[in-house]
């Protein structure tokens, strides 16, 4: 209600910005410099010295200490020798000095506090000057407006107006790219001032015209504001072609402008063009007598004449009038005499244009010869205000164009009336002033009573005075009124104030706009913050009479009292309503009584009795003098005082006896008896502890205030609930009923007082049944008493007037049991919702039951819409509160986790048709749940037998056995639940729809997170347990698109370009997972396609499932399930799966055993261009016989696999007994599968899977593996072949044990001499090294040996030398 000083902006890179315009900077004695322009020579050094305002002299005489002062550059007044000039938009500053310029524009940023804050941060910094000593005079902000229809008045762009010392007006861009330059007169640019187009207030009110004012020491040249705006316009996107082109040259268009000598002035240092005025007719008559005689003739119509006064010596102040539209002065007949003078045209064509990106000669060119200047039109003074000692420092004018604030040399701020050219205030003491105004329109609320409100809204104009050597900013009321505001600021700020706003707007185009500027701001360089001034329209009437002022004091006085904490009740409430009942103005009283009732300080006694004081004292005034609505207000707030002290006393009353009541609750009891168990499993998972704060806590106390804040008053003097916070609504409801349903509160009375308060039973329903569930653990724990309760209270509620129609017919839907059941819908509080619907449901029996019996209708039983309605809501409700137990079970320790998902009956329905398995598909990969123990589960669920047993476990509540150990206690119950919400869900939960939708669920998880490979390992088994081939059709080829193929294709081109296994870093930074992930996946992948292959054959014997939901369940509205999606999915072409189900296995062999493979170049053009394209289109692919170097190719990487298995397996049979084989894995490199998928892919690949079978043996003889290669060699169709292979072999372990062997005994070297030379020579020929295991026991050799001579024939070559090779071997065992 008082005036305000507000940031509204901070500047950053303040430090850099003075860093970089005072570089060159000396700290040496600054001379003194006799510019004109006012904000370079204020000489401000001394001001953290003492000021005597009285002696002149002492300020020059104090000019010696800037040498020091210039040292400490923290708080040296280094903004006062720039130029500063800022937007009125306030988005864009610019700072200047010298030739140096720093552009500053508008950005929002975050602070700590989440609010977001506008700063100021550098955009451009650079040098302005073109030519050598000029420098920065005068710059200035003018905003363009769009011209787009859908502006609302924010400026288009902003153009920088920059005058030099030199004479020169450039126009810039916000990043410093330059527009036009002109040299327009040959001496320093003083000022440069704006004027755009005002919105006039009044129909009388001449419309002024937008123009661009630059003043010299002697000339004065305006520039026409249209014609300005299409240029610069015009300018800029000139440059912004030649920018995107590249083009240097670019030519501007012609300006239009005026030039005025002002004459019969000595000095002139500011200036303000006023605008177009008319003379009323006297005025000219009066002008005409005056300059023409007596015999003068006047015109018909008065003239039109720009107006513009000036600042500076000789006179003090010079009013200049200049006739608009011709070249003569005022008066035709008098401008005969100086006709010769003014014969140069007005309007010209600017001359001396500047181009960019000349080349050096021109520039010389253009330094040589400066542009030809136009001549300016003299004109004279009108007249003055003549003092020849006092010398004008600016003028200020006022938005209105009536009033100017003029600064001195003598310290003086003079108020000038411009319309009679007189001085009518004047204020002492403002050295150095800085002036700027500010207009202030009416607020709309203060002329709703005044007979006027028709009236156009008032303006009220205020001066603002910043005097620096005193460091305080004032505000003072227009013309003749006090000081409103004074604020202490610092001495180096600067008042910045535009005076103008958008230019290129009219009359037109501003209709609808909301101009957003700030009329005045003062920017602080030492803290960089831009500051406004807020000033509330009344200020401008408050005088010593002004009964508004004094209420305004009072409610000051108010609002201190209410802030002191100490203060003791009685005294605040006599202090209040003493100054509640002096104000007198109604909106005031009004305001201060809303300010002492949201106060949390006064108690509610206080509250009521000021309340009622003051209503007692409007009722006794004269009701015509008496605001109706001040006496409303008050009306409702004593009422509802009222009714929460009543409600209060209720609910703190001893006596509870009236809470006793004879209801019959037989069908309530045994539902709950039914739904017991349940309750109690659900009750003990959400008693889990959990943290809350104490403030929101449901038993802390509702204070008034919250009370009067969510209540309100109509009309017709019933009360309405406001719908605000869900935390404020339940503070409500608990304060109202919690008492009653805890059974601490009479029922009935409670019901009653709200009742006869008026408030409608829809809400006070609501407000119950927020309570009730919001309350549940509560409530769970004395189940009986708070639902019988709970039925005492409903029943009371819908026998209420406006509760139940009394034309319900119960054939039809009833709105207020309808709201019940609407609650209960939307509610996650399923076990409170399925009493609520309970007590509900029974209630609704009872209310038709009577209904019936009232029409004679007894001896049939009454059947309804509602009750069916009920029925199919509490079957629901069931379900929900065994899925919602379910999802409460928390996660084992060490499981991915998660906050447990909260379910009601309105997020299934909205869910879809899959929305039931999609939550509990959740549930199952927070569980961890294996797939083989979810499909234990499940079989169980089909097992009859077992069905029998857990009902008889739930029957029997959580009695359990001593025996089993907690945590299998623990399973098996979160097994039961499984088990019972898929009973409950027969359709929604069948298996093949749960197994798609944990498929999918871990699919998504794992997409999140790639490196855990388990869980695509855990979607692929799921979707393996699916027995629906459609089913894993569809999502095979959803998953493949969606998830798999892009990863797949990234492995497969890395592994191209590598031509090797990658290691981690490539395998993360191209496919998104580690190496070990990365084997997993494509591990998945071979699974996947397989998967796939196997649907795509089964589809055509099954025929497609039909899905279906729960009856109660089938108003399901969202989107289709997982498994629904799946059947609509296209078939796809074997051949092509196939193909990249070969790909992906090489990828996985590749990484499995850290291969060098290039999986591309094993398959030709046609097999290259079919990888990766969707699955159900028809590729062409590979046909005939590939290429013999292919297949070669093919057929030593099928070896080198085989070879890493045998490798692999070698560790894991070294521990195992030498006369079984040992099983193997069933995963890794040492699965016992890697033979037949190498066989499998052999066929595929044109591969001899003979050669595969016989490379197998002889690896696995090499290897030591015996007993593995006898297996295989059974397989092997060219017997003769493996037998050379073998006898070779044979030769090696022979050679190593007889010749190469460290423990050479007498009886091997006796053997020796015994062979046959050929064998012994064949023997040493052999190289044992080539053996991976050359030290294996004779009797395994000697069984080789036997194998060879039953595979090799007996015409074979080396037949004979096998048989040399068996006596040798039986000697050499013999020995042994």
């Amino acid at each position: 209600m008082s005036c305000s000083f507000l940031e509204f902006c901070r500047l950053q890179d303040l430090k850099a910005v003075r860093d970089f315009l005072f570089l060159s900077q000396k700290t040496e004695p600054v001379e003194e410099k006799n510019l004109t322009e006012n904000e370079l020579t204020w000489d401000t050094s001394d001001w953290e010295s003492a000021w005597d305002s009285g002696d002149n002299k002492e300020e020059e005489a104090t000019s010696a200490s800037k040498v020091e002062e210039v040292t400490t550059v923290q708080s040296a007044p280094w903004l006062q020798d720039c130029v500063v000039s800022l937007s009125p938009c306030s988005d864009l500053l610019v700072l200047a000095h010298d030739q140096k310029a720093a552009f500053l524009s508008a950005k929002w940023r975050s602070v700590d506090s989440g609010r977001e804050e506008m700063t100021l941060a550098v955009s451009w910094t650079g040098t302005l000057s073109n030519d050598e000593g000029e420098c920065v005079s005068s710059s200035i902000c003018i905003p363009l407006a769009s011209q787009k229809r859908s502006s609302t008045g924010r400026p288009d762009w902003t153009c920088v107006v920059v005058g030099f010392t030199s004479g020169y007006v450039r126009f810039y861009t916000e990043n410093g790219v330059l527009l036009l330059a002109q040299l327009l007169h040959e001496d320093p640019v003083l000022r440069l001032k704006c004027r755009t187009y005002e919105i006039p207030r009044h129909p009388g009110v001449t419309e002024q015209h937008e123009e661009l004012s630059i003043l010299y020491p002697a000339a004065l040249v305006t520039i026409d504001g249209f014609s300005l705006f299409q240029s610069l316009r015009a300018c800029r996107n000139q440059v912004a072609r030649a920018a995107a082109a590249g083009s240097d040259v670019i030519q501007p268009p012609p300006l239009a402008y005026k030039k005025w000598g002002l004459q019969d002035m000595e000095t002139i240092v500011d200036h303000s063009s006023v605008g177009i005025m008319t003379l009323c007719v006297f005025d000219q008559m009066r002008n005409a007598s005056i300059l023409g005689g007596f015999n003068a003739s006047v015109k018909g119509s008065p003239p039109a004449m720009c107006q513009y006064v000036t600042v500076g010596g000789g006179p003090y102040t010079g009013f200049y009038y200049a006739v608009e539209g011709s070249s003569q002065p005022l008066l035709s007949h008098v401008a005969l005499a100086v006709a010769s003078k003014l014969t140069s045209a007005l309007f010209s064509a600017a001359s001396g244009w500047l181009g960019w990106h000349k080349n050096k000669n021109e520039e010389e060119a253009v330094q040589k010869h400066k542009p030809k200047v136009e001549p300016a039109t003299p004109l004279g003074i009108r007249f003055g205000l003549p003092d020849s000692r006092r010398h004008g420092e600016s003028i200020c004018l006022s938005p209105c164009n009536t009033l100017a604030g003029v600064t001195d040399d003598f310290g003086r701020v003079t108020l000038l009336d411009l319309a009679r050219g007189i001085c009518i205030r004047m204020w002492k003491g403002y050295r150095d002033a800085q002036l700027g105004w500010l207009q202030v329109p009416e607020e709309r609320g203060d002329r709703e009573f005044s007979p006027s409100s028709a009236l156009p809204r008032r303006h009220a104009l205020f001066l603002v005075i910043y005097a620096p050597r005193r460091g305080i900013l004032e505000v003072w009321a227009m013309q003749q009124g006090p000081r409103v505001g004074a604020f202490t600021v610092g001495k180096h700020c600067r008042l910045l104030y535009a005076g103008y706003r958008l230019m290129g707007v009219n009359s037109v185009t501003s209709q609808g706009w909301q101009l957003h500027t700030q009329q005045v701001c003062l920017l602080d360089p030492i803290t960089g913050v831009l500051r406004t001034v807020n000033i509330p329209f009344h200020l401008a009437l408050s005088d010593k009479k002004s009964e508004r002022a004094k209420d305004i004091h009072l409610f000051k006085r108010l609002t201190t009292l209410l802030r002191s904490r100490e203060v003791e009740p009685d005294i605040l409430e006599s202090e209040a309503k003493s100054v509640l009942l002096d104000i007198k103005h109604p909106a005031i009283k009004k305001q201060a009584l809303e300010s002492l009732l949201s106060n949390k300080n006064p108690p509610v006694s206080c509250l009521t009795n000021i309340t009622c004081s003051l209503y007692d004292t409007l009722k006794q005034q004269d009701p015509e003098e008496v605001d109706d609505a001040l006496l409303q207000f008050c009306s409702s707030q004593l009422k509802l005082l009222q009714l929460y002290t009543g409600i209060q006393n209720l609910h703190s009353a001893a006596d509870t006896k009236t809470c006793s009541t004879n209801d019959s609750l037989d069908g309530i009891e045994e539902e709950l008896s039914r739904v017991g168990p349940t309750l109690q499993r659900y009750s003990k998972l959400t008693l889990r502890p959990s943290v809350s704060f104490a403030q929101d806590s449901p038993d802390s106390p509702l204070p008034a205030q919250a009370f009067l804040s969510q209540m309100e008053c109509t009309e017709e003097g019933e009360l309405r609930v406001i719908r605000g916070s869900e935390t404020e609504w339940n503070q409500l409801g608990n304060f109202m009923f919690w008492g009653c349903l805890s059974g601490k509160s009479p029922l009935h009375k409670v019901c009653d007082t709200l009742q006869q308060a008026g408030i409608g039973p829809q809400q006070l329903l609501s407000l119950l049944l927020s309570v009730w569930l919001q309350r549940e653990k509560e409530v769970l724990q004395k189940p009986e008493e708070t639902v019988r309760n709970l039925h005492t209270l409903l029943i009371a509620l819908s026998n209420m007037k406006g509760a139940v129609e009394e034309s319900w017919d119960p054939q039809s839907v009833s709105p207020w049991w309808q709201q019940v059941r609407s609650i209960c819908i939307q509610s996650h509080n399923a076990a409170a919702a399925l009493l609520a619907a309970l007590v509900a449901h029974h209630a609704v029996k009872a209310c038709i039951t009577s209904r019936a019996d009232s029409k004679l209708q007894s001896e049939w039983e009454a059947v309804s819409l509602e009750l069916e309605q009920w029925v199919v809501c509490v079957r629901q409700l069931e379900d929900v509160l065994v899925l919602q137990t379910l999802l409460l079970v928390p996660p084992p320790q060490g499981a991915a986790g998660g906050a447990a998902a909260q379910c009601s009956i309105k997020t299934l329905l909205e869910g879809g048709t899959g929305g039931i398995a999609d939550s509990v598909s959740k549930w199952v990969f927070r569980q961890n749940l294996a797939p083989e123990r979810l499909k234990e589960i499940l079989q169980k669920k089909e097992d009859k037998e077992e069905d029998d047993k857990l009902k008889q476990k739930a029957g029997d509540g959580l009695k359990e056995q001593e025996g089993k150990s907690q945590e299998d206690t623990d399973t098996d119950r979160t097994a039961e639940l499984l088990v019972a919400v898929c009973q409950r869900f027969p359709h929604s939960l069948s298996p093949d729809l749960l197994f798609a939708h944990c498929c999918w669920e871990y699919v998504v998880q794992w997409n999140k997170d790639p490196e855990e490979g388990q869980h695509l390992c855990w979607a692929v088994e799921h979707l393996r347990l699916v027995s629906s081939p459609h089913i894993q059709l569809g999502i095979c080829t959803m998953m493949w698109s969606t998830f798999i193929v892009k990863r797949l294709s990234a492995a497969a081109y890395l592994m191209e370009k590598v031509g090797k296994a990658p290691k981690d870093r490539l395998c993360r930074r191209d496919v998104g997972m580690g190496d070990k992930a990365m084997t997993s996946f494509l591990g998945c992948c071979v699974q996947l396609l397989q998967i796939l292959m196997e649907a795509d054959s089964a589809v055509e014997e099954v025929s497609a499932p039909e899905l279906s939901v729960e009856e109660v369940w089938c108003g399901a509205e969202g989107p289709a399930s997982i498994a629904e999606l799946a059947l609509e999915q296209r078939g796809v072409h074997y051949p092509l799966v196939q193909h990249h189900c070969l790909l992906a296995s090489l990828l996985h062999a590749a990484m499995t055993f850290s291969l060098k493979v290039k999986p591309l170049s094993l398959f030709d053009s046609k097999g290259k261009n079919a990888f990766f394209r969707d699955l159900t289109t028809i590729q062409l692919m590979p046909s005939g016989d590939m290429d013999p170097g292919l297949v070669s190719l093919r057929q030593e990487f099928l070896l080198r696999v085989l070879t890493s298995w045998v490798q692999a397996i070698d560790d894991f049979s070294s521990s195992a007994p030498v006369t079984s084989s040992a099983p193997l894995p069933s995963c890794g490199p040492k699965a016992d599968w890697w033979p037949s998928l190498c066989l499998e892919l052999g066929s595929l690949l044109q591969v001899n899977p003979d050669i595969l079978r016989r490379h197998i043996v002889c690896e696995l003889y090499n290897q030591g593996l015996d007993l593995r290669a006898e297996e295989v060699m059974l397989e092997v169709e060219d017997k003769d072949v493996l037998g050379s292979q073998l006898l070779v072999l044979t030769g090696q372990r022979l050679s190593y044990s007889l010749l190469h062997s460290q423990s050479q005994t007498q009886a091997a070297m006796e053997l020796l001499a015994r062979l046959p030379p050929t064998l012994c020579t064949w023997l040493k020929a052999m190289d044992p090294s080539e053996l991976r295991c050359p030290l294996v026991p004779l009797t395994q050799t000697s069984r080789l040996v036997g194998r060879l001579i039953e595979i090799l024939p007996e015409n074979h070559a080396q037949y004979s030398l096998a048989l040399h090779l068996l006596e040798a071997v039986e000697a050499l065992t013999t020995e042994d």
